[in-house]
C-alpha cells in the first residue's frame, strides 16, 4: 500500500483530518473533559479513567484542529477546563490519574510528575494561541510551579516525581526534561517571552551535551539523584511506558527534531553544536533502530547497539519521520528525505488504520497486532498529528490566518 506524497502539504492536511475524524464524533464527554480509552473501531471501553497526559494532549489535539481546520475554540476550552478544574489539586499540583463519574473527580493517583506538568504547560500554550480565556496566564502559572517544585539549578534540569505533598522521589529522568523543552518552545511561540526560550536551551544543553557525554554521546533515560547514570533502572521491566530501559530510538529522533526547532527559533544566537548533535542522534537511531527484516523502528537498543525491545510503537515512527523532514530541510541531504519516505511507507502499510482512522498503538517485531486497544491512556495521536504539523513547520507552511474568538 503506497502512501500519497507526504512531502506535499495537502497530503499532510488530509492525514490530520483523517486522524481527527476518528476522535471527533466520540471523544468529547459532555460532563467534562474527553474520553480516553478507545478500541480500534472507536468504541469507548473505559468511560471513567482520566490520565493527565491524555487530558492535556487532547487540548493540543483540539488546538491543532482549530489552527488548521477551523475547529471550535470551545472544544479547546472544554478540554483545558478539565485539566484546570478536575486534575488541579489543592496542594498546587495536578493529579496523575482520576476516576471521573457523574461529573465528579476522585483521585486515583495524586502523585506529581514533571512530565505531566510539562504537558500542562504545553496545553496552556496551544490553548493560548487559540485565544482560550485564562490560558496565557496559565502558561506563567504552570512554569512557576515547575520552577518551584522540580527545578534543580545546580544541574540545569528538572527533578521527576513528587508525592501529593511535594516530597521529591530520588529518580531523575531525561524524558520529563525533553518534554519540558518541547513545552518551553511552545510557550515561547505563544508569548514571545525570552525566559521560555532560554530555558529550552538550558535543558537541551544539559541533556544533549552534558548528560549525553556520560553515555557515549547518546541520550540515556535514567539517572540517580545526583544525575549520574542509572544503568539498571527498569532493566527487567518492560511494562513502564514512561520509563523504559535502554536507549530509546524515538527519544533520540525526538531530540533531533527539538534541537533543530530550537536552532531555528534562536536564529543567529543558536550555538553551533545543535545541528551536528541532531544528526548524530538521528543517524545512530536509524543505524541501531531500523529493522532491516520487517521494517520499522524498534523501541529500544542496549549499550553496544543490540536490540533490547523489538516491538514497534506508533510514536517512534511518527517522531522519527518528523525529525527526518527537519534534517532534510536543514541540511539539503537527500538521504534524510529517503528516510522520511521510508518511514511513511512503513507506517502507511502497518500503523495507519485506513478503515477507522488514527494509528494503531503497538505492533510486534514482525508487525503483528498485539492489541485491539487503539488509544489507551496516554495515546491521543498527539504524536502522529503533531508530526504532520511539525513537517509542515519544517517546510515553512503556515496555518491559515484566524481571528482569535
Amino acid at each position: 500500500m503506497t502512501p500519497p506524497d507526504m512531502r506535499k502539504p495537502e497530503a499532510l492536511w488530509a492525514h490530520m483530518r483523517h486522524t481527527l475524524a476518528f476522535y471527533a464524533p466520540r471523544v468529547m464527554d459532555p460532563s467534562g473533559g474527553c474520553f480516553q480509552f478507545f478500541k480500534d473501531d472507536g468504541a469507548v471501553y473505559d468511560r471513567r479513567t482520566r490520565h493527565l497526559v491524555s487530558s492535556t494532549r487532547f487540548v493540543f489535539n483540539h488546538a491543532l484542529a482549530w489552527r488548521w481546520f477551523g475547529g471550535a475554540v470551545g472544544d479547546v476550552a472544554h478540554a483545558l477546563a478539565f485539566v484546570r478544574e478536575a486534575h488541579a489539586q489543592p496542594q498546587g499540583g495536578y493529579a496523575w490519574v482520576l476516576d471521573w463519574q457523574d461529573g465528579r473527580a476522585s483521585v486515583v493517583d495524586g502523585s506529581n510528575h514533571c512530565y505531566g506538568l510539562a504537558f500542562v504547560l504545553l496545553a496552556h500554550a496551544h490553548a493560548a494561541e487559540a485565544g482560550v480565556p485564562g490560558a496565557r496566564e496559565g502558561i506563567a502559572t504552570a512554569f512557576a510551579l515547575m520552577e518551584q517544585r522540580f527545578w534543580e539549578p545546580a544541574h540545569g534540569l528538572y527533578a521527576d516525581e513528587a508525592t501529593p505533598d511535594w516530597q521529591l522521589a530520588p529518580y531523575r529522568g531525561q524524558n520529563a526534561n525533553m518534554h519540558a523543552c518541547e513545552a518551553m518552545l511552545a510557550a515561547h511561540a505563544a508569548t514571545g517571552k525570552a525566559d521560555y526560550l532560554d530555558r529550552a536551551l538550558t535543558l537541551a544543553t544539559a541533556i544533549a551535551r552534558r548528560q549525553a557525554a556520560l553515555a557515549g554521546g547518546l541520550v540515556w533515560e535514567h539517572y540517580k539523584t545526583d544525575w549520574t547514570s542509572d544503568w539498571d533502572y527498569n532493566r527487567d521491566d518492560r511494562t513502564n511506558i514512561f520509563r523504559p530501559w535502554g536507549f530509546q530510538t524515538g527519544h533520540l529522533t525526538e531530540w533531533a527534531k527539538l534541537l533543530l526547532m530550537l536552532e531555528r527559533r534562536l536564529g543567529d544566537a543558536a550555538p553551533d553544536w545543535l545541528l551536528p548533535t541532531a544528526r548524530r542522534f538521528f543517524d545512530t537511531a536509524m543505524k541501531h533502530g531500523w529493522d532491516a527484516t520487517h521494517g520499522g523502528l524498534v523501541y529500544g537498543f542496549a549499550p553496544g547497539g543490540a536490540v533490547c525491545d523489538g516491538d514497534k510503537y506508533f510514536w517512534v515512527q511518527a517522531e522519527s519521520l518528523a525529525a527526518a523532514a527537519w534534517l532534510a530541510v536543514r541540511t539539503g541531504d537527500a538521504g534524510y528525505w529517503q528516510w522520511y519516505d521510508r518511514l511513511w511507507a512503513y507506517a502507511w502499510q502497518h500503523f495507519v488504520d485506513h478503515e477507522h482512522g488514527a494509528w494503531y498503538r503497538i505492533l510486534g517485531n514482525n508487525n503483528t497486532k498485539l492489541s485491539d486497544e487503539k488509544s489507551p491512556a496516554g495515546k491521543t495521536d498527539y504524536h502522529t498529528m503533531g508530526a504532520c504539523q511539525d513537517v509542515l513547520a519544517a517546510l515553512g507552511v503556515q496555518p491559515p490566518a484566524r481571528g482569535i474568538a
